[in-house]
């Protein structure tokens, strides 16, 4: 990927940045819950913050450490003077029984309204975890496995409580900065997953270019009348959070050298940042399939929206789904 790509989008960006505040989220969440995936910190933790303090009944704290994640509770029950509210729940997005586990749990919730699949992770060292790139199976094959095994309790929710639960995918901007060179392989998974082809300089722009793709593809072939569910993914922006801590010390790319370079003067913090995943996950039928950004749906990059884009998207998920079935054969059913 060239500087030309980042430097064409610069100026959208930086108006963005500078220009437009996500507003503060007024909606009233009584009676509702939420799950939030990598919340003990950053993005997430504030977006559970917000939902307490518009009166969800009960909010999910998910993340990997629960000692972590208790001090995030304590933070959040301390801000709001609101307790019984969060509950810390483990979840390893590295590890697909613990996912499995997870929504197994979830399926017992009285109901379930909303979920931010908000956890992932950006390293440029290729390191294998459970079968992909850790990259891959964290941000994308766990993120989506997560997602899918959640949908009958959100449709048994949503029938039961007669309303339209919400699953949002938090990606990102960056999915415009990667040419994806990876779609020309015959396979694309297998060229992402193999050490001597990885471009890990890229790799987690091209995670969240997958995200958009699949949520595209999914909305696609199940349009509201059929999914129950509201999928849609939002930007929340370059923000300050803690999201760079596995990126190598001396960055592999000019992509990475120039994000770090600009997060100091341009970026929001994570408060306001997680507005924008809090009216996701409150926005309805109308933004299935569809990319929030700045709280308001916006084009996607123009490789997702141009000529070639069905097919890519079309095969990342045909692949991707492929890998899920492996996992847990009950998607195939969830899906139908």
């Amino acid at each position: 990927m060239g500087l030309g790509q980042i430097f064409g989008f610069l100026p959208h960006f930086i108006y963005s940045q500078l220009f437009i505040t996500p507003p503060v989220p007024r909606t009233d969440c009584t009676g509702k819950t939420v799950i939030v995936t990598g919340s003990n910190t950053g993005l997430g933790r504030e977006a559970v913050r917000h939902y307490v303090r518009l009166n969800a009944e009960r909010v999910v704290l998910a993340c990997r450490s629960s000692e972590k994640g208790e001090a995030a509770k304590n933070d959040i029950e301390a801000s709001t003077q609101r307790r019984g509210v969060v509950e810390v729940w483990p979840l390893d997005l590295s590890d697909y029984q613990s996912v499995k586990a997870f929504a197994a749990r979830a399926s017992e919730l009285k109901r379930l309204d909303m979920v931010i699949l908000n956890a992932g992770i950006n390293t440029n060292r290729f390191v294998n975890m459970a079968g992909n790139e850790s990259s891959i199976t964290v941000n994308v094959v766990s993120t989506f496995l997560l997602g899918l095994l959640l949908l009958p309790k959100l449709r048994e929710s949503g029938h039961h409580f007669n309303m339209t639960p919400t699953v949002t995918v938090v990606s990102s901007e960056v999915h415009h900065f990667t040419e994806f060179s990876e779609r020309h392989s015959p396979v694309i998974f297998d060229r992402l997953n193999d050490p001597e082809t990885a471009r890990m300089r890229e790799r987690y722009l091209v995670s969240k270019l997958i995200e958009v793709l699949v949520c595209r593809e999914i909305a696609r072939e199940h349009p509201i009348e059929r999914m129950r569910v509201t999928l849609n993914f939002v930007n929340p922006g370059l923000c300050q959070t803690e999201l760079t801590r596995e990126v190598a010390e001396k960055p592999s790319s000019m992509v990475i050298a120039f994000l770090k370079m600009i997060t100091r003067y341009l970026s929001r913090t994570s408060e306001v940042g997680a507005r924008t995943l809090v009216h996701a996950g409150l926005c309805g039928p109308e933004t299935h399939g569809k990319y929030l950004s700045d709280c308001r749906v916006e084009p996607c990059a123009p490789l997702v929206e141009g000529e070639e884009g069905p097919e890519i998207q079309r095969r990342v998920w045909q692949e991707l789904f492929e890998k899920l079935k492996d996992i847990e054969p009950k998607v195939t059913e969830i899906m139908e």
